[in-house]
C-alpha cells in the first residue's frame, strides 16, 4: 500500500472532510494526518475481483530471488524476523512488493546510493516499466542499469492473509505500507486496472458500506487500521513508524443451510 499526505493544502479531497486538529497540533500539522491511500481499481476483464479496488501488488517471481540490488534501510533479515521468513524469502518478497508496485502504479520505492528518490517519469521509463511487466526486465537489470538502490527504508511490512482452504484460488499474500517517494506520480496499468485514486482511509470504508466501493476483506481491514490512526491524530509516519507482529490472518468457508458464508476472525478487524 502507498501512502501520501496532501502537502501544504488543508482543502478537502474526494469529497472528504478534514478531522478536527487534536490537542498540542497546530494548522501546519493538519496535512500529516491527512493520509490517502493510493487504490486501483481492477478492470471488468479481471478474472479475480473485477471492479473491486485494490492496492498495488502482485506475485514473486523467480527473478525476485536471485535479483543482484544495492540495498539502503533495514536488512533483509530485520524484515525476516518481523516476516517470520528467512532473509532470502524476506528479500525476495520485498523485491516482489517494490517491482509489482511499479509495474501497476509507476510508483518505484528506490534512489540513488546518496539518498535521493528516483523520479520515475518519461518514454525511458515507460519502456523499462513496460519491460518488467512483461518479464523482458528484471528488477535487478533495471536497477543496475539505472544505478539505483532499493529504498527499505521507505516500507514497512503490515499484514498477512491467507486464502480460505476450499478455494479454486488461493493466495498467501503479505501486505507492506509504503511512503510515496517525493516527486512521483501514480499512473495505473491499463490492462488490469482502469481507475487510480487517492482516498482517505475512513472514505473509502464509509464508500465500501454504501456500495459505491467493491473492497477484499483484506483491503478493508488495511484501511480500518489506517482510519484508527489517523482518527487518533497520526499521520503517514507514524503508520509507518507502528512495529506489528504478522501473523497470517486466514478466514474460513463455512456452509450454513446450503449457502456458503465467508468467516473471518474477529482479531482481524473487518470493518464491513
Amino acid at each position: 500500500m502507498v501512502l501520501r499526505s496532501p502537502g501544504g493544502t488543508t482543502a478537502p479531497r474526494h469529497g472528504g472532510h478534514l478531522p478536527p486538529i487534536p490537542p498540542g497540533r497546530t494548522p501546519r500539522d493538519r496535512a500529516d494526518q491527512d493520509v490517502e491511500v493510493l487504490m486501483l481499481r481492477r478492470t471488468a476483464a479481471m478474472k479475480f475481483a473485477p471492479g473491486a479496488y485494490v492496492f498495488p501488488g502482485g506475485s514473486v517471481d523467480p527473478a525476485d530471488y536471485g535479483a543482484e540490488i544495492g540495498w539502503q534501510g533495514p536488512t533483509p533479515a530485520e524484515f525476516g524476523a518481523r516476516l517470520g521468513a528467512s532473509a532470502e524469502v524476506a528479500r525476495a518478497l520485498v523485491c516482489a512488493a517494490v517491482r509489482e508496485t511499479f509495474e501497476e502504479s509507476g510508483v518505484l520505492l528506490a534512489g540513488t546510493p546518496d539518498g535521493s528518490t528516483a523520479t520515475p517519469s518519461g518514454p525511458s521509463w515507460d519502456a523499462d516499466r513496460a519491460g518488467l511487466t512483461a518479464g523482458t526486465l528484471t528488477l535487478g537489470e533495471l536497477f543496475s542499469r539505472r544505478g539505483l538502490v532499493l529504498r527499505a527504508d521507505l516500507l514497512v511490512p503490515w499484514t498477512r492473509w491467507i486464502t480460505p482452504e476450499g478455494e479454486s484460488r488461493r493466495f498467501d499474500a503479505r501486505f507492506f505500507a509504503a511512503a510515496l517517494p517525493d516527486g512521483q506520480q501514480a499512473t495505473g496499468h491499463e490492462a488490469e486496472s482502469d481507475h487510480v485514486a487517492w482516498v482517505r482511509p475512513a472514505g473509502a470504508i464509509a464508500a465500501a458500506k454504501s456500495g459505491e466501493m467493491s473492497l477484499l476483506p483484506p483491503t478493508a481491514t488495511t484501511l480500518n487500521d489506517f482510519a484508527s490512526t489517523v482518527a487518533a491524530g497520526g499521520g503517514v509516519a507514524d503508520i509507518l513508524g507502528t512495529t506489528r507482529t504478522i501473523a497470517p490472518v486466514q478466514p474460513r468457508l463455512v456452509l450454513q443451510d446450503g449457502e456458503a458464508w465467508l468467516v473471518i476472525p474477529d482479531e482481524a478487524g473487518y470493518p464491513l
